[in-house]
């Protein structure tokens, strides 16, 4: 059982906000999904009808995370960490990406939110690079269906 408070509210607040980019994630995969199923019938078509299809894909995705890095800027403006949403934004960033620059630290009370955000941000972009390469094979299935009968 967790004695310290200083410990357990970050891990709380963090757990919170990973649920929440969970959610922002997912909305995005429905997005996509919806997106390639009502495209369906012009999948494989051509780099023409592909192209614009993998760009919003990937849109979407990025949006997602910059959305997620939004979210951590403004859970560590509530915290107090940050009064500029700017450098709260640049922060969550770095953590976001485990680019780490460390040139912004925070406090010793919400230090444990950093690598929460980092281990956030890499399993959150690992769910784009599924996204992205279940759309691509998507495309490369329809383009190349005749490949199946062989």
């Amino acid at each position: 059982m967790m004695q310290n408070p200083r410990f357990a509210i970050p891990l709380a607040v963090g757990i919170g906000v990973v649920l929440c980019t969970v959610g922002i994630h997912a909305l995005a995969v429905g997005a996509t999904v919806n997106l390639v199923r009502r495209e369906r019938s012009y999948l494989g078509k051509g780099m023409w009808v592909d192209f614009p299809i993998l760009v919003l894909v990937s849109l979407l995705s990025l949006f997602a995370h910059l959305i997620a890095i939004g979210l951590w800027a403004e859970v560590f403006l509530l915290c107090g960490e940050f009064k500029d949403f700017a450098l709260a934004y640049y922060h969550s960033a770095v953590n976001y990406t485990t680019l780490g620059y460390g040139d912004v630290v925070m406090t010793p009370s919400w230090k444990l939110l950093g690598p929460l955000e980092a281990a956030d941000g890499a399993l959150m972009f690992g769910i784009s690079t599924a996204m992205i390469f279940a759309v691509i094979f998507r495309l490369v299935q329809a383009r190349y269906a005749d490949l199946k009968a062989q």
